[in-house]
Protein backbone atom coordinates (compact mmCIF):
# COMPACT_ATOMS: atom_id res chain seq x y z
CA UNK A 1 0.00 0.00 0.00
CA UNK A 2 1.12 3.38 -0.65
CA UNK A 3 0.31 6.64 1.06
CA UNK A 4 0.94 10.21 -0.16
CA UNK A 5 -0.19 12.89 2.23
CA UNK A 6 -1.85 15.27 0.09
CA UNK A 7 -2.47 17.72 2.56
CA UNK A 8 -1.96 17.52 6.40
CA UNK A 9 -3.28 20.87 7.00
CA UNK A 10 -5.78 21.86 9.89
CA UNK A 11 -8.66 24.10 8.47
CA UNK A 12 -7.30 27.36 9.68
CA UNK A 13 -3.27 26.54 8.42
CA UNK A 14 -2.44 29.15 5.28
CA UNK A 15 0.73 27.32 5.03
CA UNK A 16 -0.61 23.43 5.12
CA UNK A 17 -3.68 22.09 2.86
CA UNK A 18 -6.94 20.80 4.20
CA UNK A 19 -5.46 16.97 5.73
CA UNK A 20 -6.30 14.53 2.95
CA UNK A 21 -4.59 11.43 2.09
CA UNK A 22 -4.67 9.52 -1.21
CA UNK A 23 -4.19 5.41 -0.96
CA UNK A 24 -3.00 2.86 -4.00
CA UNK A 25 -2.69 -0.52 -3.79
CA UNK A 26 -1.99 -2.78 -6.16
CA UNK A 27 -2.73 -6.30 -4.55
CA UNK A 28 -3.87 -9.19 -6.12
CA UNK A 29 -2.24 -7.39 -9.24
CA UNK A 30 -4.90 -4.73 -9.86
CA UNK A 31 -4.52 -0.94 -9.04
CA UNK A 32 -7.15 0.97 -6.70
CA UNK A 33 -6.76 4.42 -5.38
CA UNK A 34 -8.79 6.24 -3.19
CA UNK A 35 -8.72 9.29 -1.51
CA UNK A 36 -9.65 9.72 1.62
CA UNK A 37 -11.06 13.46 2.64
CA UNK A 38 -11.72 16.50 0.28
CA UNK A 39 -11.43 19.77 2.37
CA UNK A 40 -11.38 23.35 0.80
CA UNK A 41 -7.56 23.19 -0.43
CA UNK A 42 -7.60 19.72 -1.76
CA UNK A 43 -9.01 19.18 -5.38
CA UNK A 44 -5.55 21.39 -7.17
CA UNK A 45 -3.38 19.59 -4.88
CA UNK A 46 -4.79 16.09 -6.02
CA UNK A 47 -4.76 17.24 -9.63
CA UNK A 48 -1.33 18.42 -9.67
CA UNK A 49 -0.08 14.88 -9.60
CA UNK A 50 -3.16 12.72 -10.79
CA UNK A 51 -3.90 13.81 -14.23
CA UNK A 52 -5.94 11.23 -15.94
CA UNK A 53 -9.74 11.17 -14.94
CA UNK A 54 -10.37 7.63 -14.37
CA UNK A 55 -7.64 6.73 -11.84
CA UNK A 56 -9.87 7.71 -8.75
CA UNK A 57 -11.74 4.68 -7.81
CA UNK A 58 -13.73 5.99 -4.03
CA UNK A 59 -13.29 8.51 -2.06
CA UNK A 60 -13.97 8.63 1.87
CA UNK A 61 -15.60 11.42 3.66
CA UNK A 62 -14.55 10.92 7.41
CA UNK A 63 -17.22 13.56 8.54
CA UNK A 64 -19.03 16.70 7.54
CA UNK A 65 -16.62 19.63 8.44
CA UNK A 66 -15.77 21.84 5.63
CA UNK A 67 -12.29 21.38 5.82
CA UNK A 68 -12.61 17.29 5.28
CA UNK A 69 -15.55 17.65 2.87
CA UNK A 70 -15.97 20.99 1.15
CA UNK A 71 -13.65 20.71 -2.02
CA UNK A 72 -15.72 17.46 -3.00
CA UNK A 73 -17.83 19.87 -5.70
CA UNK A 74 -14.47 20.95 -7.12
CA UNK A 75 -13.32 17.40 -7.66
CA UNK A 76 -16.69 16.44 -9.33
CA UNK A 77 -16.94 19.36 -11.41
CA UNK A 78 -13.08 19.13 -12.75
CA UNK A 79 -13.97 15.00 -13.29
CA UNK A 80 -16.92 15.98 -15.57
CA UNK A 81 -14.82 18.76 -17.29
CA UNK A 82 -11.82 15.78 -18.03
CA UNK A 83 -14.62 13.67 -19.64
CA UNK A 84 -14.88 10.75 -16.98
CA UNK A 85 -17.14 7.87 -17.36
CA UNK A 86 -16.50 5.01 -15.15
CA UNK A 87 -18.71 5.28 -12.02
CA UNK A 88 -16.73 7.41 -8.83
CA UNK A 89 -17.73 5.52 -5.06
CA UNK A 90 -18.41 7.61 -2.06
CA UNK A 91 -18.42 6.11 1.21
CA UNK A 92 -18.58 7.71 4.77
CA UNK A 93 -21.11 8.10 7.67
CA UNK A 94 -24.92 7.44 7.71
CA UNK A 95 -26.36 10.57 5.15
CA UNK A 96 -23.44 11.12 3.23
CA UNK A 97 -25.45 11.01 -0.08
CA UNK A 98 -27.64 13.85 1.05
CA UNK A 99 -24.59 15.96 2.36
CA UNK A 100 -22.54 15.15 -0.80
CA UNK A 101 -25.79 16.20 -3.09
CA UNK A 102 -26.36 19.53 -0.58
CA UNK A 103 -23.06 21.00 -0.94
CA UNK A 104 -22.93 19.85 -4.94
CA UNK A 105 -26.21 21.83 -5.78
CA UNK A 106 -25.13 24.87 -3.14
CA UNK A 107 -21.97 25.10 -5.10
CA UNK A 108 -23.34 24.38 -8.54
CA UNK A 109 -26.81 24.57 -9.00
CA UNK A 110 -27.95 21.84 -11.39
CA UNK A 111 -24.67 20.70 -12.09
CA UNK A 112 -25.51 17.25 -10.80
CA UNK A 113 -28.16 16.26 -14.02
CA UNK A 114 -25.56 17.29 -16.37
CA UNK A 115 -22.71 14.57 -14.67
CA UNK A 116 -22.12 11.80 -17.69
CA UNK A 117 -20.73 10.07 -14.61
CA UNK A 118 -22.82 7.80 -11.83
CA UNK A 119 -21.31 8.37 -7.77
CA UNK A 120 -22.68 5.31 -5.93
CA UNK A 121 -22.54 6.28 -2.24
CA UNK A 122 -21.69 3.49 0.51
CA UNK A 123 -22.33 4.09 4.48
CA UNK A 124 -20.05 2.57 6.38
CA UNK A 125 -21.43 2.55 9.66
CA UNK A 126 -19.43 1.05 13.07
CA UNK A 127 -20.10 -2.82 12.98
CA UNK A 128 -20.52 -3.28 9.44
CA UNK A 129 -17.57 -4.35 6.77
CA UNK A 130 -18.08 -2.92 3.47
CA UNK A 131 -16.14 -4.49 0.25
CA UNK A 132 -15.90 -1.32 -2.07
CA UNK A 133 -13.10 -1.05 -4.65
CA UNK A 134 -10.43 -3.82 -3.58
CA UNK A 135 -10.80 -2.74 0.14
CA UNK A 136 -12.71 -3.48 3.40
CA UNK A 137 -13.78 -1.16 5.02
CA UNK A 138 -14.36 -0.45 8.74
CA UNK A 139 -14.80 2.08 10.65
CA UNK A 140 -15.51 3.82 14.42
CA UNK A 141 -16.58 6.59 16.04
CA UNK A 142 -13.77 9.06 17.61
CA UNK A 143 -14.54 11.87 20.08
CA UNK A 144 -15.31 15.48 17.73
CA UNK A 145 -17.02 18.04 18.33
CA UNK A 146 -19.61 16.29 14.91
CA UNK A 147 -20.24 12.66 15.02
CA UNK A 148 -16.70 11.53 12.63
CA UNK A 149 -15.59 8.19 11.74
CA UNK A 150 -12.31 6.30 12.24
CA UNK A 151 -11.23 4.07 9.26
CA UNK A 152 -9.59 1.08 8.94
CA UNK A 153 -8.63 -0.55 5.28
CA UNK A 154 -7.73 -3.99 4.54
CA UNK A 155 -6.10 -4.90 0.77
CA UNK A 156 -5.50 -8.28 1.00
CA UNK A 157 -2.00 -7.92 1.85
CA UNK A 158 -2.21 -4.76 4.42
CA UNK A 159 -4.33 -3.04 6.81
CA UNK A 160 -3.89 0.68 7.28
CA UNK A 161 -5.68 3.19 10.38
CA UNK A 162 -6.99 6.64 9.32
CA UNK A 163 -8.49 8.59 12.45
CA UNK A 164 -9.78 11.60 10.31
CA UNK A 165 -10.82 14.06 12.94
CA UNK A 166 -11.23 13.05 16.80
CA UNK A 167 -9.58 12.30 19.69
CA UNK A 168 -8.86 7.99 20.32
CA UNK A 169 -11.32 6.09 21.90
CA UNK A 170 -11.52 2.50 23.03
CA UNK A 171 -13.56 1.89 19.72
CA UNK A 172 -10.85 3.15 17.10
CA UNK A 173 -7.61 1.83 19.43
CA UNK A 174 -9.46 -1.23 19.01
CA UNK A 175 -10.05 -0.71 15.21
CA UNK A 176 -6.69 0.05 14.72
CA UNK A 177 -4.89 -2.77 16.49
CA UNK A 178 -2.33 -4.30 14.63
CA UNK A 179 -2.59 -2.30 11.90
CA UNK A 180 0.82 -1.56 9.89
CA UNK A 181 0.49 2.10 9.56
CA UNK A 182 -1.86 4.79 11.59
CA UNK A 183 -2.13 8.11 10.47
CA UNK A 184 -4.05 10.04 13.43
CA UNK A 185 -4.37 13.96 14.13
CA UNK A 186 -2.83 15.66 16.91
CA UNK A 187 -4.31 19.31 17.19
CA UNK A 188 -1.65 19.94 20.11
CA UNK A 189 1.45 18.37 21.79
CA UNK A 190 -0.22 18.35 25.20
CA UNK A 191 -3.22 18.82 26.99
CA UNK A 192 -6.68 18.35 25.65
CA UNK A 193 -8.11 20.29 23.61
CA UNK A 194 -12.07 19.44 22.91
CA UNK A 195 -12.98 16.82 20.03
CA UNK A 196 -9.50 16.42 18.89
CA UNK A 197 -6.20 14.85 19.86
CA UNK A 198 -2.69 15.43 20.88
CA UNK A 199 0.89 14.02 20.30
CA UNK A 200 1.26 12.49 23.87
CA UNK A 201 -2.43 11.33 23.66
CA UNK A 202 -1.67 9.41 20.18
CA UNK A 203 1.92 8.06 20.96
CA UNK A 204 0.22 5.88 24.31
CA UNK A 205 -2.67 5.32 21.70
CA UNK A 206 -0.23 3.78 19.49
CA UNK A 207 1.95 1.77 21.78
CA UNK A 208 -1.69 0.16 23.25
CA UNK A 209 -2.80 -0.89 19.58
CA UNK A 210 0.58 -2.44 18.80
CA UNK A 211 1.14 -0.03 15.73
CA UNK A 212 3.93 -0.25 13.68
CA UNK A 213 4.25 3.27 12.51
CA UNK A 214 2.33 6.48 13.14
CA UNK A 215 1.91 9.70 10.91
CA UNK A 216 0.68 12.70 13.10
CA UNK A 217 -0.92 15.30 11.01
CA UNK A 218 -4.05 18.27 11.58
CA UNK A 219 -1.45 19.86 13.81
CA UNK A 220 -2.49 23.33 15.50
CA UNK A 221 -1.17 26.04 13.09
CA UNK A 222 0.64 28.04 15.65
CA UNK A 223 2.08 24.81 17.39
CA UNK A 224 3.60 23.63 14.65
CA UNK A 225 5.45 26.93 14.49
CA UNK A 226 5.96 27.68 17.56
CA UNK A 227 6.67 24.02 19.72
CA UNK A 228 8.47 22.19 16.49
CA UNK A 229 11.46 21.60 19.21
CA UNK A 230 9.39 20.47 21.54
CA UNK A 231 7.88 18.14 19.24
CA UNK A 232 10.20 16.99 17.79
CA UNK A 233 12.08 15.94 21.12
CA UNK A 234 9.21 14.08 21.85
CA UNK A 235 8.85 11.79 19.05
CA UNK A 236 12.57 11.57 19.25
CA UNK A 237 11.79 9.98 22.91
CA UNK A 238 9.07 7.89 21.67
CA UNK A 239 9.45 3.72 21.58
CA UNK A 240 11.57 2.61 19.18
CA UNK A 241 9.22 0.05 18.31
CA UNK A 242 7.07 2.20 16.58
CA UNK A 243 8.29 4.63 13.76
CA UNK A 244 6.23 8.10 14.66
CA UNK A 245 6.94 11.48 12.26
CA UNK A 246 5.33 14.51 11.37
CA UNK A 247 4.87 13.61 6.94
CA UNK A 248 4.85 16.77 5.19
CA UNK A 249 2.67 17.56 2.28
CA UNK A 250 3.37 15.56 -0.95
CA UNK A 251 5.45 13.30 1.24
CA UNK A 252 4.80 9.28 0.28
CA UNK A 253 4.85 6.55 2.17
CA UNK A 254 4.96 2.47 1.38
CA UNK A 255 4.19 0.14 3.67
Amino acid sequence: MKITFLGVGEACDPLYPNTSLLVRSEAAGQGRQLLLDCGFTVPHHYFRSQPLAEDLDAVWISHFHGDHFFGLPLLLLRLWEMDRRKPLFILGPAGVQAKVRQALDLAYPNFAVKMHYPLLFREVEPGTLVDVAGFQWRTAVGLHSQRALALRLEDGERTFFYSGDGRPTQATEELACGCGLAVHEAFRLTGETPGHGSIHGCLDFAARAGINALALLHIQREERLLARREIDKCLERSSSACRVWLPETGETVTF
